[in-house]
């Protein structure tokens, strides 16, 4: 048994499914599977489920899951003793967030991290879902709340608010409502309900009992361009709308707080380009702190 067959388990297992595990590790579907078989016939168990959704684990592979993610964690730990040895700051992190701060905020500012460590390969991931860190779809996450479970570090990063916005366009059309009352009778852009990865972002309702929305989207991106192609008023991220000339706020309710917080597994903090790239998101984001509040 070798690392190399711990390393392509844990793949499958995290993804529960031989294609995600093989693009994860950039090798052939084949010679994932043929491992993994390996692997299984090497221990004399059966490791996985094979379903035609997919793989799950058996109780064998339950139990050997635990001692591959023990070495797995030794590993991060020898490689992390063997990077202090040197100056030269290396590797690949990933980097999950929400696409309105993954995008609109962190996008613009990663290229100055890159610039200072060139042996840095930063991967940014912004998706409108929540990244499990245990299974390591991401070495960092940036979340709406802090985790209440799991080996995980989390550090608050910042406040921001979200608030009312109507294009001017719109706003010289049809004016702009004064109060939750005259805000009812206007059409709403909203996000799709069902999809909203936390509770925290279900906030419509803070701004008007019963909201519903004319035209809904999936991402933060794509309300504010509803928004700004007229469709109606929208809850947007002031940090974003704020850019925009094309907005104005809208007064029919007050703006609302939420905040970010940074999250690692506690397996990857003794790497040192885990430190840094955490360190320089939360120095960009005490540089520019105004433009959030």
């Amino acid at each position: 048994m070798n690392w190399d067959d711990l390393r392509i388990f844990l793949a499958v297992a995290r993804a529960g499914q031989i294609l995600g595990a093989a693009k994860r590790l950039g090798l052939n579907h084949a010679t994932v599977s043929r491992r993994v078989a390996a692997l299984e016939e090497d221990l004399h168990a059966r490791l996985f489920h094979r379903l035609t959704t997919g793989m799950t684990l058996t109780p064998a592979g339950e139990a050997f899951q635990s001692v591959a993610e023990r070495m797995e964690n030794e590993i991060i730990a020898a490689r992390a003793d063997l990077e202090s040895e040197g100056d030269e700051i290396t590797g690949t992190v990933r980097i999950g967030a929400p696409d309105g701060f993954g995008v609109a905020f962190l996008a613009a500012r990663l290229g100055e991290l890159t610039r200072r460590h060139p042996g840095l390969a930063i991967q940014l991931v912004p998706v409108p879902r929540s990244f499990s860190l245990s299974r390591r779809e991401a070495d960092i996450a940036i979340t709406v709340e802090r985790p209440e479970e799991g080996r995980l570090v989390a550090a608050k990063l910042v406040d921001y608010s979200l608030g009312l916005y109507a294009s001017k366009q719109y706003v010289a059309e049809h004016g702009s409502p004064a109060n939750a009352a005259e805000l009812e009778s206007h059409p709403l852009v909203g996000y799709v309900e069902d999809l909203v990865m936390s509770r925290t972002l279900d906030y419509a309702g803070e701004f008007l009992p019963g909201w519903t929305s004319s035209f809904s989207v999936s991402s933060a991106l794509g309300q504010v361009e509803a928004v700004r192609s007229g469709a109606g008023i929208g809850i947007l991220h002031t940090f974003i709308a704020r850019t925009l000339p094309d907005l104005v706020a809208v007064e029919a309710a007050r703006p609302i707080r939420r905040a970010y917080w940074l999250v690692y597994h506690e397996s990857v903090r003794p790497l040192r380009r885990i430190q840094v790239v955490s360190a320089f998101i939360g120095e960009i984001v005490e540089r520019d702190r105004a433009i959030f509040v």
